[in-house]
Parts: structure tokens; C-alpha cells; sequence
């Protein structure tokens, strides 16, 4: 029935048709959607809702459509009876909708009843049954103008429509939530999950947050929870689930294998080498076969809800192919003048139909990638973490924390961003082959052509992929090493200034940054070549004859220009994948190595059998066959050289170590005290209360006997105060002491110390060992082992195990052990002795000898040398200042967080982005963009000229010219592509490398003051993230954001040539536009920022986990910092959620504004159509469908061009940071034999560390002469460390100054004056590195002048040992060197530089007495015509210098000889009191 319905002026279709499929579309949907959406319901539970009066309302009107469905159907049975027969239609249609409408009641209780709170299917069902009623509307209509009437069925038809109308209105209303759902008590939850289906589609639901961000600039607290589903807990919890049983799956095989031949030669444990044998030979075959496969792992937990995407994505390609269809119709319709007009606007409605709706879909698709990118970013960030607490030491070398950092940054990135891309898989394919197929049916053959070169290219392709994964790898290797060094370089930085290194490690972060953009250099040339083919083959195809496959080329393009993007994305994925898998499939620490808990035969309360332990598998055990049983109770001291693996016992009854054999058991809970401690970015309180629940009582005992208390009392906040990273604003001792009172505090079975009473002032130690340790300390009751340097202790052990080079080779009491009369006897007689005449070291000398423990009670006073810390050493003063500035508290916190600067980002900054490109490079790369977008415009407006010559004879005339004129501007476009990708590309690479020389170099410049401010992980942040999206992100985006503004420019001219009449629509539709643009990137770029922001701690806080392992471990709190990482995780996310979700918001509102310019487009095209060619009409049409794509872009492009160059704003940063003093001033320069007598000279010298703060150091006036030996004592907090920093001018003076060989140190150069004395710091620290390397970074040095040195320093012999010798590398933070021999390193440092004037920082913490001596006697005899300035806390060690200086509260109070203070009776009197020398 043709004719009837499409000719007339006045449409309609036929009774039948409507009676059956008009009625039936509705049903069948719904039908087929039951099954599937009930049974997700089923799985899908979110609690119960109330019936509500909307509830009520849905469901009565459900009833009563079904009762007007049945009264048709009676009505038809009635004119049965009445002998009128209809067609059995009348009776089949309104069984099916009735019992349709039956099935939808049920569903809107069934949906009440699982919690849904919208429903889209229920939404869709009405909306359809509406439309299709609507025609039939129309129809009845029409016919009742014609007077004929079946009147009982228009009334049941108008009520029904009315009906369904009333229902469709109801269903876009949302319900309320569930009972018992989680939103509840949350105080801000995500309006996500209660928003009804039409805000979830339209992603109107996050509307408000848009315009509180519009307001103003969004803070932390405004930002939603997050749904349930993407927390960390969830999240985690699945990936870790399916982790474990995969690894199990793939262990069975080679379990079966490994484990049988250990037990039996493990029974016999005659010989533990066999066994080791054996089980290498069987586990390595066993380890290739099957690697657990974590992508397998990803799938099963991010698989099910990603699936949903596929559906979106498969139906909206379908849908990208409806547009040239409509638009051939509409050219058709042009061409023929006779066409009725209704078919034009129906065109045009079905265009603008297509385009919203393909909108709407698309998006969903985006939603559900970004959402699962975002799971995985937790996931992966969980698993590291959670991983991370439990991989073995030897694991730990292998991947270092600047590696595992990465896993957690970069590479969980790389999932996230493949998440979008991984689709184009199978959905660029797909579009090619339809638009083939299509284009096949409009070009027939010559497509052929096209296809060909396409083929060609795949190889191309596939080459260019192989070579940039290999490229990839070592840009990754690369950025490992430069974020490693840098780590290093942070937590070192006051070894570096002081010893003015700066430049040597400059030069080594730029050697590696060389090697990482020679790399990306070399994959930016490939993808340029990439891209310029790619360009050139769409002009071979072009030359054809119409719109539609312009059109249809234009969808070609899309995929195949992203091919290349996702394959470079997965190849980036996959290599991260596999760095993944390395890390997660990590040796992990045996727990049942170490038997805990209660043992049954309680022969005492730690069991040592038989134990050999190494530090890994393949490492020479480094404790050998240990034997030995604690009693319950008992007080264990553990004596020995450096280096004799004292520490290693204790880590091995801890379990860090592998055990090879033998049986070790603790008994009970552990407490452990480890010997450098290690303090958590919190408040002091939580630094001791440790996770356990506060008890008020016991905590201040436990702050009493540690000697808190004083300490309290100074800090700005008491014990609320603030502790910055690694307790930078606490001295040693105290960092010491807060480790012991959180051991304490835990009230544990046994207790580990290693070391701790070295670190603190010498009454200090005893006043500890008194209090905690001792027999009547609070501990007594408890099992303690005590590894000691200090001789006075040990007669108050209950048993002394005295190692050496990692056995044990005495045991037992103090007596006995002086009766054996073996090695343990010789070493108390030498240092007993060492100052009394006493023959027998009974308890007299034992009060005497105190002050050797003190050899190592450095109270690190204010400072602690690499940690810097000295500015906060808060000395006495600070109670003042504390009234004197309120403010101050406020302060405290200030220094931590990372700040997220508001606003708009400034034009300077994209303009300091343009000048370290280079602005030639700049301004040539907007020129050949220009070049190629009038190409490609000139291009086709030519090819509508050409469709528009008239054809005579079946051809058309001036072919060659026309053709000729096409391939030179398709020539010069492809050129011109090639050019810009080129200059963005180099550009780019120009610009990061500037960038990142100068953030490098003002971060070296800066003060100290500002590391101790600045958490390092916000500087690894702006090294690595920041760094990196410069690198690699940003001339992307650039390129990208060109090209799409190029492009609707482009379009929209294009509209004005052909219907001028859009001239009207354009304007209001760009303001529309501009509007929506500027309303979102105000929210987005505040949001980005708050990411960007709340990611720093996620960092900090694993590098603060990975620094206290072993101690979190000892504790067993791992599930508390788990659950801490996740907070911190969740709170970035947090952050992230709101701004994927604002990118969709404005996407759909935007491809809106894109539709409606198709709409004018087509819609002028119909109303003009007797004035317009059909070549013009399908230039303006096409080039308006590509506009919706190239707005979504311009603007994502816009956003992402802003939050992106946030990065260079914020490397940009520390540039205008204050720096210190300049390194070289070549008009001041001292002359190179200075200074020649070494002679110090204070004048009126004052010292303050911040503007705002009291002077720690007041008028300092003193001279020491050329030569001599000066020692400087106080008490904690008195000024003495401050003394070294002012005379390294680490900080300024606040008055006086400083003269040295009369040059005033405050005229000249920084490294001039710091290479010119020489500091042995008190913690030693050492960078990962060949020794020679940290002995000697300049290379200035032979390696005859490094051996001697050496020599000097007593390591000769440990390093010939080492198999490279000088180039033994040190790792991380030197971990391999135990911190007696780094202490030595460091002695040797300075030997090596023989300078005129030594700083000693009390240097001997780590070392036992005999080399102390030896440390010692070398200073005396090497330096002898040296100026050596000792900070002492152990007193005797300065008894024979020249001269004593005793600091109070920043002041000289006594300045003299050892000897003449001692009989004034002052304050040098009483400390040597309290150390037992008088």
C-alpha cells in the first residue's frame, strides 16, 4: 500500500498496520526484556522500598490500563454476539496488551520490592507504547474529521492515551531509596544511585555539583562518597580474591613437584645444600610452564561490568552508519523537486533523532569505561600495597621504591587510559567494515583501491607497534632510575649540601633523563611517519563522486586514526601488565618460618635450633647455625663488632630473614625497636598509641619513664603536634624514644631493641634503661633482648650472647663470661679500664663506665643529620613564641599538605609552555596547521563544484583538470600533516627537557628549610607524574586540540557558504556552547586539582610503609595501614569520580548543541531546496555531522589541554620558591690555598630558623685558633648543632657574621665555603651507587689516594673482601652496609677531602668501642694540623681537647679548658657528673 502512504501531501498508514504492529512493538520489547532483567534483579538485591503514593499511583494506573485493554476485548466478544464480525485482530491485540500491561504492574512492585529506585526498562516501555499510540492518534483523528467513528473504541483509545501518557510522566520521577541502604547515614552520599533513569542517562544528577563548583571553587568536603561498589574495600578485596586462586591454579603443578624432596632431606637434616640443590633444579622448569596470568585475574573481576559497554559501543557503531543512509535519502530528495515536502522534515527528524540518541548511548559506553579504569587504578594500587607488606628482602632489592612507586602511578595509569581504547579493538574493524560495505555500495569497485592500500599498511602497522614496545620498555627503565635517584636525592638532601654535591647529582638525574627522551625521541619520529600515512592514503580514496562517502570516510577515518593509538596503548598496557605481574608474583615472606603464639613445652619463651638464615635464597647465609633459649622473662644483652650481624639476629627471630634450616620459636606478642627509628607522618600521640586503643594511665607511664615529658612540653601542640615525614621535626634521640615508647606502650610478651639507648644523651640512657629495660624497669617482667654497644649495662643482663661474624661464640652471664676469660673478657678489660685504674670492673666502675654507653648516646639534639630537622628542634624558646603567635599551631600543619591553586589557569603559563618549546618551533607548527586545514577545505568545496558540473553524453567534462587540482591539495595536506606533527612532536621534547632541567635545578637550590617542609612525595610527584605528562601528554593534546579547533572552524564556514540562513542559528548555538564550556571548566579544573592533590599522600604514605616494614610487620598492624592506603585511595578517588562524570555531563550537553546544528543544517537544506545544488546541500549536511564529533573533542581537548598544563604550572612552581645564597661568586671567590691556617672567628653571631621565630643563637662571640681542638657540649636544645648549620650557612646568619682566615663566609660562594670544610654527619647516609661513587661523586680523586683513605677509616679490609671491590654497589640508602660501616664511609669522606677545618656531629653513634677508639686516634693523628670542632654528647671523648665551649639556650655560658671547668663547679661540672667521669 505504497501509494497511500507516501505520495500524498498528508501520510497515514493503513488500519491494519496499526491494529497489529503499532500495538504489538510495545509488547514484544518488554517481553523479551523480562527474562533478562529479572533475573538480574534476582542477582541484584539492594534492599526493600516502601510503598510510597507514587508507588501507588504507578500501580493503580497499570491496573487500570490492563482493566481498558480487557474492556475492548469484552467489547469485541459482545459484537460477536451482536453478529458484527471484525477480523480476529480486534480480539488478539488487546489480549497481548492487556496481559502486557499485567507484566508491567508486576514489574513496578518487583522493582519496588529488589530497591530499584528508576527504572529504564520500564521508562523505554512507556516511552515506545506512547509514540506508537501517538500515530494511531493522529490517524483517528484525521479519520473522526472524516465522521467515521467506532465511538466505544475512540474512548477506550483516548483513555488509554492519556493513560500511558500519565504513566510515562510518572516513571521519570525517581523513588525513594531503599530501606537500610548505605546513603542513609552517609553525610554526603553520591545522588548517583537515587537519581531516576533520564538523570542517569543525561548525567543531569550531577547538575549541582556543576553549579556549587561554578560559585565557587570546590573544596575537599564538597565532594560526594563514593558508591559502594568502587571503594577500596570492594574493589580490592575481588582482585585479591581471583589473585590467589590463580596463583594457587598455577602452583598446584609445580607444588606437587617442589615440596616432596625438601621434606625428606629436611627429616634427615644431614645437609641443608642438597636440598637447596634439589629444590632449584625442580622449581625453575616448573616456573616457566605457567606464570600466574593477571590479566586473566583482571577479567574475571572487572570483566562482568565492563561487558555492558560492549553492547553501548556495538549499538552506537550501528547507529554511525545511519547518518549517510538519512543523508543519501535527503540528497535524493533535493534532486527530485517533485517530492512531497513532509518527507524533507522527516529526514531531518530522523537525522536529529539518530544523532541524540547515538549522544546518549556513547556515553553510557564512556561512563562504563572510565568507571571500571577507575576500579582498576584501586585495585592495582591495593594490590601493590597489600603486596608490598609482605615480599621478601631479596624481592625488596629487585624492585626499589622508586619502582613500585611507579606500579602505583604511572602504570596503574596506563590501565586506566586502555579501559576507554580497549573497545576499538573490535569496534574499529567493525566501522571499517561497514563503511566498506556501504561505500561498496555506492562506489562499487574503485573501493577496491582504497582497501588495497589500507591492507598494505597493516604490516606497516604492526612493525611500528613491535618497536615502540621495545622503546617503551626502556622509557620506563629509564624513568625507574631517575625517580630511584631522585628519592635518594630527597631524603638525603642535607648530605648533599653540606658536602656540596649538588652538581654531581645533577649531572647524574640529567645523564638518565638523556637516555629516557633520546628514547622518546626516537618513538616520536615513528608515530609522525605513522600518522603521515595514515593521512595520505584517505586522499588516494577521496576523489569519488559524492557526499555520502565523504561522509562515510570521514566515520573511516575515526578508527583507523585511533588504531594506531590503541595498539601504542595496549603495548603500553602490557608492558605495564607484565611489571605488574613481576611485583605481585614476588617471593613473600614465609610466615610459618617463625613459630608464634603459645607453645605448648614452654622450655623458655624464644627457641633458637640449629638456624642458619640468609638474607635471600642465592646469598651466602649470613647467620650460621644458632643455638640459644631465652627464659620467660629474662633480660638478654647481644654484644659484638659492626657488621657482625647483631641486627640480623633480631630480624630473624622478626622472620624478615629466609630461613635454610633449624626451628625458631617466639612465644607470644612482639614488640620491636628498631635502630634507626622510624616515625609516621602523624601526630605524636598516634606515633606511640600505635593503632592500639588509648588507655590514659598507661600512656603517660609509658611517656614518663621514656623522658617524654620534657620533650611534650616544648612541642608547639604538646603530643598533638604534627610529625612531619621520617619525624623530620624531631631530634634524634627524641625520634628514638618515641620508637621505644610505642614499643612499650603496645605491652607486648617479648621485646626487640636494637640499639636504642645509642641515639640518646648519656642520663638520658640511663634514665631509659632504669625506667623501661632494666630489672626494675616496667618491662621486668617481660623477655628482653638488648643489642648494645654500651659495656656499663651489661652486668645487670641476665645472659650476654657475644656474636661474631654471624655465629655466636660466647654465652652466657657477665661473671661467667669474665671467667671463661675468652674474647668477651679482653674487650671489657680494654674499655673498662680504658679511664680508671680499677682491676676488677665491678659495679663502682659500672657507674664509671656509664659514660661508655654514651659513646653512643647521641641525643641527636637538633639535628639529625640527614633529616635536617634542626629548625624545629624547638628549643626552650619555643614556649614563647608560642604566645606570641597563636598563629603558630596552624602552622605546624601548614608545612604539609600539597596546595591546589584556584582559578583559571594564567595565559603566562601556556606562554612559558611556548617559550621553552621555542617560539619559531611554535608559530611554524600553528602556520602548517593553518596550511592544512584551508587544504582540506579547498579540497572538498572543489569536489562539490565537481559534482555539480553537468553531465553531457554520460560524462562529465574537465575530468583532468578537476581530478588534478583535488590530488595536489589532497598532496599538500599530507605534507603539511607531516610537518606539525613533526614541530609539535620535537617541540614537545624541547620543552619537557627544559622543564624539567629547571625544576631539577631550582629544587636543588633551594634552601633546607624548604625540604623540611615539603613532603617528598609531593616533590617524587611533580618528578614523576608531572614530568611525565609533560613528556608524553601534553604535545598529544596539543596536536589534537589544533586539529579539532581547525575543524569546526572549517565546518562552520562551510555551513555559511551553503545556506547563508544558518548565519542566524550559528552565533546563539556557539554562545550556547561557549557558555556550557566555561560553566564546566570551572568544576573540572578544580576537580582535577583535588586529584591531583589528594594523590601526593597516597605516595607519601607507602614510601613512609615501605621505610617501616619490618617494624609494622613485628607489630602485626598490617591490616590497619591496608586499611589507611584504601582511605587515602578512596579519597583521591573521591576526587576523580566527580570529574569523569563531569566530562560526560558536558559531552552530552555539548553533542546536543553539535545535533542542533545538524538539524539547522538539514532543515534550512529542505526550506531552500529549489534554490540549492545537491552538491552543496551534501557538503553543508556531511560537513554538519562531523562538527557534533569535532565539538565533543575541541572541548574534551580544551579540558584536557587546562588540567594538563596544570603540570608545567606546577613544576613551575619551585621556580619562584626562595633560593639560597648562589653557589659561585666569581668576584668574592677566596683564593684556592684557603684557608690556609684554618682559624674560625664568631662576631656577635645570632641565628634564628624563621623569620617569625626567637633567636636561637644569641651573641656567639669566640676565636679558635688555627689548629685546635675545640669541643662544644650542652644540653639538648642548647644551640650546639645549630652552631655547624650557621658555620655551613645551611642558615643565614640573623646577625654578626662568621670570618674564617679573615674572609667573612657570608660574602662568598655557598659551595665555595662547603667544599672548604668538611662534616662527618650524625646519621651516615650513602645513594645508591658504586662506593667509589660516594666516596668520590666529582671523580677528583686516584684510586691509590680512595684506598689509603680507606685504610685510614678501617675498611680496607671489608671492601678488598667485596667482590668489586670500589665498585661495590650500595643499595638504596646504602641498606647493604650495616650503619657502623656507613659511618665509616663517611670517615672516609672526609679523610678523602683533607680539609682545613672538620666538623665532628658526634659521629660515633653506630659503632662499637673499638672502632670508636680507632675512629678516634685516626682524627687525632690525621687531622693534627687541623681546626676540629667536636659537638660532643659523650663527654670523654673531648676531656683531652684545647678547649671546651658550653652552649645554654643559644649563649656561651663557659668557654675554657676541660680541666678549669671542672673546677668551677658550672655546668660542664654537673654533665660530667651525670656521665660519671668526676
Amino acid at each position: 500500500n505504497d501509494d497511500y502512504t507516501s505520495i500524498t501531501e498528508n501520510p497515514d498508514f493503513t488500519k491494519c498496520f496499526q491494529n497489529t504492529v503499532l500495538v504489538w512493538v510495545p509488547c514484544i520489547y518488554l517481553w523479551v526484556c523480562f527474562p533478562i532483567y529479572f533475573l538480574y534483579l534476582r542477582r541484584h538485591d539492594r534492599g526493600y522500598i516502601q510503598m510510597s503514593h507514587l508507588n501507588k499511583a504507578k500501580t493503580a494506573l497499570g491496573l487500570l490500563l490492563w482493566i481498558i485493554c480487557w474492556a475492548d476485548l469484552f467489547y469485541s466478544f459482545w459484537e460477536r454476539s451482536q453478529n458484527v464480525f471484525r477480523p480476529p485482530v480486534f480480539v488478539i491485540s488487546p489480549t497481548v496488551l492487556g496481559i502486557t500491561m499485567l507484566l508491567a504492574t508486576f514489574l513496578i512492585q518487583f522493582e519496588r520490592m529488589k530497591g530499584v529506585q528508576s527504572s529504564g526498562v520500564m521508562l523505554i516501555f512507556w516511552f515506545t507504547a506512547l509514540l506508537c499510540a501517538t500515530i494511531i492518534f493522529r490517524s483517528k483523528i484525521l479519520h473522526a474529521l472524516k465522521l467515521v467513528i467506532d465511538v466505544f473504541r475512540y474512548v477506550t483509545f483516548y483513555s488509554y492515551f492519556v493513560l500511558v501518557l500519565i504513566q510515562l510522566i510518572l516513571s521519570c520521577f525517581p523513588e525513594r531509596p531503599p530501606l537500610f541502604s548505605e546513603t542513609v547515614n552517609d553525610s554526603n552520599p553520591c545522588p548517583e544511585s537515587s537519581a531516576s533513569f533520564l538523570s542517569k542517562i543525561t548525567f543531569w544528577w550531577i547538575t549541582g555539583l556543576m553549579i556549587q563548583g561554578y560559585r565557587r571553587p570546590l573544596e575537599a568536603k564538597d565532594l560526594w562518597s563514593l558508591n559502594k561498589d568502587d571503594t577500596s574495600g570492594e574493589v580490592v578485596q575481588g582482585l585479591a580474591k581471583y589473585w590467589e586462586k590463580e596463583c594457587a591454579n598455577t602452583n598446584k603443578q609445580a607444588i606437587k613437584m617442589v615440596y616432596s624432596p625438601k621434606k625428606q632431606t629436611k627429616s634427615s637434616n644431614s645437609n641443608g645444600d642438597v636440598t637447596e640443590e634439589v629444590e632449584a633444579l625442580i622449581v625453575k622448569p616448573s616456573q616457566r610452564n605457567s606464570a600466574p596470568s593477571l590479566l586473566k585475574v583482571l577479567y574475571k573481576t572487572f570483566g562482568p561490568y565492563f561487558l555492558m559497554s560492549f553492547l553501548f559501543k556495538a549499538c552506537h557503531d550501528l547507529m554511525m552508519f545511519s547518518g549517510p543512509e538519512i543523508l543519501k535519502l535527503l540528497i535524493n530528495f533535493v534532486n527530485d523537486k517533485d517530492a512531497p515536502n513532509w518527507q524533507g522534515y522527516l529526514y531531518t527528524g530522523l537525522l536529529f533523532a539518530c544523532a541524540c540518541l547515538q549522544t546518549l548511548i556513547l556515553h553510557q559506553y564512556f561512563h562504563i569505561c572510565f568507571v571500571t579504569g577507575m576500579r582498576l587504578k584501586t585495585a592495582v594500587i591495593g594490590a601493590v600495597y597489600r603486596k608490598a607488606l609482605v615480599i621478601t628482602n631479596s624481592a625488596r632489592k629487585t624492585s626499589t621504591v622508586g619502582e613500585i612507586v611507579n606500579l602505583m602511578s604511572v602504570d596503574a595509569q596506563r590501565f586506566m587510559d586502555l579501559t576507554t581504547y580497549i573497545n576499538m579493538i573490535w569496534s574499529a574493524p567493525l566501522q571499517v567494515i561497514l563503511a566498506l560495505y556501504l561505500l561498496w555500495q555506492n562506489l562499487g569497485p574503485s573501493v577496491l583501491a582504497g582497501v588495497a592500500v589500507m591492507i598494505l599498511l597493516v604490516p606497516v602497522n604492526a612493525v611500528m607497534a613491535m618497536k615502540t614496545k621495545t622503546y617503551q620498555v626502556a622509557h620506563m627503565k629509564s624513568k625507574d632510575n631517575r625517580i630511584k635517584l631522585m628519592n635518594e636525592i630527597l631524603n638525603g638532601i642535607k648530605v648533599l649540601k653540606l658536602y656540596a654535591w649538588e652538581l654531581a647529582f645533577k649531572e647524574k638525574v640529567l645523564g638518565i633523563r638523556q637516555e629516557e627522551l633520546k628514547v622518546l625521541k626516537k618513538s616520536v619520529a615513528l608515530s609522525t611517519f605513522a600518522v603521515y600515512v595514515l593521512v595520505d592514503k584517505n586522499n588516494v580514496l577521496d576523489a569519488q563522486k559524492a557526499f555520502v562517502s565523504l561522509a562515510l570516510f570521514n566515520i573511516l577515518r575515526f578508527p583507523l586514526n585511533i588504531l594506531p593509538m590503541v595498539i601504542s596503548s595496549m603495548v603500553q598496557a602490557s608492558v605495564s601488565l607484565e611489571r605488574l605481574r613481576l611485583f605481585l608474583s614476588h617471593e613473600e615472606l614465609d610466615p610459618d618460618s617463625i613459630i608464634r603464639g603459645s607453645i605448648k613445652d614452654a622450655e623458655g619463651s624464644i627457641i633458637v635450633k640449629n638456624a642458619t638464615f640468609s638474607w635471600s635464597r642465592n646469598d651466602p647465609p649470613s647467620l650460621n647455625d644458632i643455638n640459644f633459649t631465652v627464659p620467660e622473662g629474662s633480660l638478654i644483652a647481644i654484644v659484638g663488632q659492626v657488621g657482625c650481624g647483631k641486627s640480623s639476629l633480631l630480624s630473624a627471630l622478626l622472620g624478615e630473614m629466609d630461613k635454610r634450616e633449624g626451628y625458631v620459636a617466639v612465644k607470644g606478642s612482639v614488640a620491636y625497636v628498631p635502630q634507626q627509628a622510624w616515625i609516621q607522618n602523624a601526630a605524636l600521640k598516634d606515633n606511640i598509641i600505635f593503632g592500639r586503643e588509648m588507655k590514659e594511665s598507661q600512656y603517660k607511664r609509658v611517656i614518663e619513664a621514656c623522658a617524654l615529658l620534657p620533650d611534650i612540653e616544648i612541642l608547639p601542640s604538646g603530643d598533638r603536634t604534627e610529625i612531619g615525614e621520617k619525624g623530620v621535626n624531631l631530634s634524634g634521640g627524641q625520634k628514638q624514644r618515641v620508637s621505644l615508647a610505642r614499643a612499650v606502650y603496645c605491652n607486648t610478651d617479648v621485646y626487640l631493641f636494637d640499639d636504642p639507648l645509642s641515639a640518646v644523651d648519656a642520663h638520658v640512657g640511663k634514665h631509659i634503661f632504669d625506667k623501661v629495660i632494666g630489672p626494675k624497669g616496667i618491662l621486668k617482667n617481660k623477655t628482653r633482648i638488648l643489642v648494645t654497644h654500651g659495656v656499663s649495662y651489661l652486668p645487670l643482663m641476665d645472659r650476654i650472647i657475644v656474636m661474631t661474624d654471624g655465629k655466636i661464640s660466647e654465652m652466657g652471664s657477665y661473671q661467667e663470661l669474665l671467667k671463661q676469660d675468652g674474647a668477651f673478657a679482653e674487650f671489657l678489660r680494654t674499655y673498662a679500664n680504658a679511664d680508671q685504674d680499677e682491676p676488677e670492673p665491678g659495679l663502682l666502675s659500672n657507674e664509671k663506665s656509664i659514660c661508655q654507653v654514651n659513646n653512643w648516646s647521641l641525643q641527636l639534639s637538633n639535628s639529625s643529620t640527614y633529616s635536617g630537622e634542626t629548625r624545629k628542634s624547638l628549643n626552650q624558646t619555643s614556649t614563647t613564641e608560642l604566645q606570641k603567635a597563636p598563629a603558630e599551631k596552624n602552622a605546624w600543619k601548614l608545612t604539609e599538605a600539597d596546595t591546589a591553586k584556584t582559578g583559571r589557569v594564567k595565559a603566562i603559563v601556556y606562554w612559558e609552555y611556548m617559550k621553552s618549546i621555542g617560539l619559531l618551533i611554535s608559530f611554524l607548527s600553528i602556520f602548517l596547521f593553518m596550511c592544512n586545514h584551508i587544504a582540506a577545505l579547498a579540497s572538498n568545496y572543489w569536489l562539490s563544484l565537481w559534482t555539480d558540473d553537468p553531465v553531457i553524453n554520460g560524462t562529465q567534462q574537465h575530468t583532468h583538470v578537476r581530478l588534478g587540482v583535488y590530488g595536489a591539495l589532497g598532496m599538500s595536506q599530507g605534507i603539511a600533516v607531516f610537518g606539525y606533527s613533526m614541530a609539535v612532536s620535537i617541540g614537545g621534547i624541547f620543552a619537557s627537557r627544559h622543564l624539567h632541567i629547571d625544576l631539577l635545578h631550582n629544587v636543588l637550590r633551594s634552601p633546607m628549610s624548604f625540604f623540611e617542609r615539603t613532603p617528598s612525595g609531593n616533590l617524587v610527584n611533580r618528578f614523576s607524574k608531572e614530568i611525565d605528562t609533560i613528556d608524553s601528554v601534553i604535545p598529544q593534546i596539543i596536536k589534537m586540540f589544533m586539529g579539532s579547533l581547525f575543524n569546526v572552524i572549517g565546518a562552520c564556514i562551510i555551513i555559511l557558504l551553503a545556506t547563508p540562513i544558518a548565519a542566524i542559528v550559528i552565533p546563539p548555538l556557539g554562545l550556547v556552547y561557549f557558555f556550557v564550556q566555561r560553566f564546566y571548566v570551572a568544576t573540572s579544573r578544580q576537580l582535577k586539582r583535588l586529584e591531583s592533590v589528594s594523590r601526593s599522600p597516597v605516595y607519601s604514605h607507602f614510601n613512609e610503609t615501605l621505610l617501616g616494614v619490618s617494624v609494622i610487620r613485628a607489630f602485626e598492624e598490617q591490616t590497619r595501614f591496608k586499611l589507611q592506603s584504601d582511605l587515602k585511595v578512596d579519597e583521591n578517588q573521591k576526587a576523580y569520580f566527580p570529574s569523569i562524570v563531569a566530562n560526560r555531563w558536558l559531552a552530552v550537553r555539548l553533542e546536543c548543541v553539535g545535533n542542533c546544528i545538524v538539524l539547522f543544517a538539514a532543515l534550512f537544506a529542505v526550506i531552500a531546496r529549489h534554490s540549492l545544488s545537491p552538491g552543496l546541500v551534501g557538503l553543508s549536511v556531511s560537513y554538519s555531522l562531523q562538527v557534533t564529533t569535532y565539538l565533543n573533542w575541541l572541548v574534551r581537548m580544551t579540558s584536557e589541554l587546562e588540567t594538563n598544563i596544570v603540570a608545567v604550572e606546577r613544576v613551575q612552581e619551585y621556580s619562584e620558591m626562595e633560593k639560597e645564597a648562589p653557589w659561585c661568586i666569581e668576584q668574592t671567590a677566596p683564593p684556592n690555598s684557603w684557608p690556609h691556617e684554618g682559624q674560625v672567628e664568631f662576631r656577635g653571631y645570632g641565628l634564628r630558623y624563621r623569620e617569625d621565630l626567637d633567636l636561637v643563637l644569641k651573641n656567639i662571640n669566640v676565636t679558635i685558633k688555627g689548629g685546635e681542638k675545640v669541643g662544644i657540649v650542652g644540653r639538648t636544645g642548647a644551640g650546639k648543632s645549630s652552631l655547624t648549620l650557621g658555620l655551613f650557612r645551611i642558615n643565614e646568619s640573623a646577625e654578626g657574621e662568621i670570618i674564617i682566615d679573615g674572609v667573612n663566609v657570608a660574602k662568598i660562594g655557598l659551595h665555595d665555603l662547603r667544599f672548604k670544610i668538611t662534616i662527618i654527619p650524625q646519621d651516615p647516609v650513602l645513594f645508591s651507587g658504586s662506593l667509589r661513587m660516594n666516596l668520590d661523586p666529582f671523580d677528583k680523586y686516584s684510586d691509590e689516594e680512595i684506598w689509603t683513605s680507606l685504610e685510614l677509616a678501617h675498611l680496607k679490609n671489608f671492601v678488598s673482601s667485596l667482590p668489586d671491590k670500589l665498585n661495590h654497589e650500595c643499595s638504596e640508602g646504602g641498606e647493604n652496609l650495616s650503619v657502623g660501616q656507613r659511618q665509616l664511609v663517611c670517615l672516609a669522606r672526609a679523610l678523602l677531602r683533607k680539609s682545613k677545618i672538620l666538623v665532628l656531629d658526634e659521629a660515633t653513634a653506630a659503632v662499637d668501642l673499638e672502632t670508636d677508639d680507632l675512629i678516634q686516634s685516626t682524627i687525632r693523628t690525621q687531622f693534627e694540623d687541623c681546626t676540629v670542632l667536636t659537638i660532643a654528647h659523650r663527654l670523654n671523648t673531648i676531656m683531652d681537647y684545647e678547649r671546651v665551649i658550653v652552649l645554654d639556650k643559644g649563649e656561651i655560658v663557659e668557654c675554657d679548658s676541660p680541666a678549669n671547668l671542672l673546677q668551677k663547679k658550672g655546668i660542664f661540672y654537673s654533665m660530667a657528673k651525670d656521665s660519671g667521669l668526676v
